[in-house]
């Protein structure tokens, strides 16, 4: 791991913009008192007719099929491992918590955001642990190996490319929740489409703010956030859970991924629109007066979306459909199909 890649004239870019942050990011933060609770779309545990409501979300979820509760929980078991998005926020040169009670803009952001976040994890698992229909030890285990593991996002400390890699990831969790959430509606279970849809439009908002960042660097600093941009994307975004595990199964990001792409919940062709979408969001390929290194490096990013594409149509051509399976310890080992 690289520490401390930011030259200094660089750090100075992100003190310039503590002001800027705080009229423009933490807007976007909801007060406590505003914001929805998992307890506002959970069964009231204090009230007489708790059991109650516990069987009918218990029938309610009886509908949804094994692969759809797959996905559901591969979600929730990456929300759970918030600890580790926000120490790799505060590894940013330049924006993080220095004291983990810091009042500058960067650290009230960091500590809100995962304020915010944490209530995506607690909702999906109290639900999920309801239904009586997921082996909750397993994916106990599977939390506490994820957050043990840490993750490597390729962001070297460096804030240009930490921002450009939560401003896809904040995208790609609304696309992945809002999925699951048209999905539940699909399979009859109304309450858990809104609770999936809460933590969507969460994610949304975050992913405004943290493209808002990036946006403002290619105002301040168009060479060095264009270079950053490609090589983010030279990197590839790795998916922050990508390095699950249960304690038996090697393959279980995988698989889990291959769930998700059959089900539509988040897929290839999501990539390469996410790309897209911060491409035309950042006004990219109309930027001018760039130096030639940053001019290449327009050039890739730009490309990127048509040849991912592509890949992908090959890919999928060459993939042998069917019938292959894996079992997951998460619903008990039950086999599901993968392709």
């Amino acid at each position: 791991m690289v520490t401390h890649s930011l030259a200094p004239e660089k750090i100075e870019v992100f003190k310039s913009l503590e002001g800027w942050a705080e009229s423009t990011l933490l807007p976007l933060l909801k007060p406590v008192e505003k914001c929805w609770q998992p307890q506002d779309y959970l069964p009231e545990p204090s009230s007489e007719g708790f059991l109650d409501e516990v069987k009918e979300l218990r029938e309610r979820s009886a509908g949804l099929p094994d692969d759809y509760l797959v996905c559901l929980v591969g979600d929730m078991i990456t929300e759970e491992a918030l600890p580790t998005y926000q120490t790799m926020l505060n590894t940013l040169d330049g924006t993080r918590d220095e004291t983990g009670a810091s009042p500058s803009p960067w650290g009230v952001w960091t500590r809100a955001w995962t304020a915010e976040e944490n209530r995506h994890g607690d909702v999906l698992n109290k639900y999920l642990y309801l239904t009586g229909r997921v082996d909750m030890r397993q994916i106990e285990k599977t939390i506490q190996y994820l957050i043990g593991s840490g993750m490597d996002p390729k962001t070297e400390n460096n804030p240009y490319l930490g921002f450009v890699y939560t401003s896809f990831q904040e995208r790609a969790t609304f696309i992945s929740h809002g999925n699951t959430a048209r999905h539940a509606k699909q399979f009859g279970d109304a309450k858990l489409a809104t609770i999936c849809g809460l933590v969507a439009a969460d994610e949304r908002r975050h992913e405004n703010a943290y493209t808002k960042i990036v946006e403002k660097l290619f105002e301040l600093d168009p060479d060095g956030t264009m270079l950053a941009f490609a090589d983010m994307m030279r990197k590839k975004v790795s998916m922050p859970a990508h390095l699950m595990y249960d304690g038996q199964n090697e393959h279980l990001f995988d698989n889990f991924s291959l769930v998700a792409q059959r089900t539509g919940v988040y897929t290839a062709r999501d990539y390469a629109d996410i790309m897209e979408h911060l491409v035309n969001r950042w006004n990219v390929a109309s930027m001018q007066g760039l130096s030639s290194k940053a001019q290449t490096a327009q050039e890739y990013v730009c490309s990127l979306p048509p040849r991912i594409r592509k890949l992908e149509e090959r890919a999928q051509a060459k993939v042998k459909k069917g019938p292959k399976t894996g079992s997951f310890s998460w619903i008990f080992n039950r086999e599901v199909a993968l392709l």
